[in-house]
């Protein structure tokens, strides 16, 4: 079995019953909360997923499945300009919608050249604030960098020199941060994700820790996951397990991108 894409969707699938009721004991989180489901993360990663799978925009999918889905907890602005007004045009978003999609960019290209030009290109279409695109192709590198056996202080070095990201290995310090500020712009929310992989030594453990930070769990989680997934690997239990949840249109996107990019 190949496996990819899993930690995002699993990141938001976890997350979902958190986003807005914290848990902030790592130990007691649910990961079999009776109220997981998976929500615009995992459908918007699957869309960028299909644009790559057929070689599309990545516009005609993400508003594709933004239709299909219209109910599936859409950040405001997202909605609003895209679902509800059928209008799918950049909007100068900076939100970290665009970072919490993109990772089957890091699974599909192989140089860091290519991962970065198609990283932007996922979020130009909605995202074109350059906190928006940087967001995304800070996330889809260090996946990239995950995937290719660097270690995390070579990733860490890289992703600060490259889009002046605070990122932190310290976990306490990353947890008394995200109690003092909000979530959803891409200059606090992604660092925060990046360093809750940083800070942890299993996925299981950054899985937790990255809910357990109280912010937008779900979002944060489909970053953070999918970066420790490149990093340590997953059970291939995990697959039927993420799938379970989909509808089987998403199931197939999802089959299929595993069997052409996954390891």
């Amino acid at each position: 079995m190949k496996l990819c894409l899993l930690g995002a969707l699993w990141g938001d699938i976890c997350g979902v019953p958190y986003e807005f009721h914290p848990q902030r004991d790592a130990k007691k989180l649910d990961l079999n909360h009776s109220e997981q489901t998976f929500s615009d993360d995992t459908v918007l990663t699957l869309a960028v997923a299909k644009a790559i799978l057929e070689k599309r925009p990545y516009r005609d999918t993400i508003f594709e499945l933004a239709l299909q889905y219209p109910d599936c907890g859409f950040g405001g602005r997202f909605y609003c300009e895209w679902v509800k007004r059928k209008n799918p045009v950049p909007y100068n978003s900076f939100g970290n919608g665009s970072a919490m999609r993109v990772s089957p960019v890091a699974w599909a290209f192989n140089t860091v050249e290519d991962v970065l030009r198609e990283a932007a290109a996922t979020a130009a279409c909605s995202h074109n604030h350059p906190f928006g695109i940087a967001a995304a192709q800070a996330t889809a590198l260090a996946i990239f960098l995950a995937r290719k056996g660097q270690d995390k202080e070579d990733i860490r070095t890289e992703i600060e020199e490259r889009f002046g990201y605070p990122l932190t290995d310290d976990l306490a310090l990353l947890r008394e941060d995200a109690d003092k500020v909000g979530f959803d712009e891409t200059w606090v929310s992604v660092p925060q994700a990046i360093s809750a992989f940083l800070a942890t030594d299993s996925f299981e453990e950054c899985l937790r820790q990255t809910i357990a930070l109280g912010c937008d769990a779900d979002t944060q989680a489909a970053i953070s996951c999918a970066i420790a997934e490149a990093y340590y690997g997953v059970e291939d239990s995990l697959m039927a397990r993420v799938k379970s949840f989909l509808t089987p249109d998403l199931q197939e996107i999802l089959t299929s991108f595993a069997k052409r990019f996954g390891v």
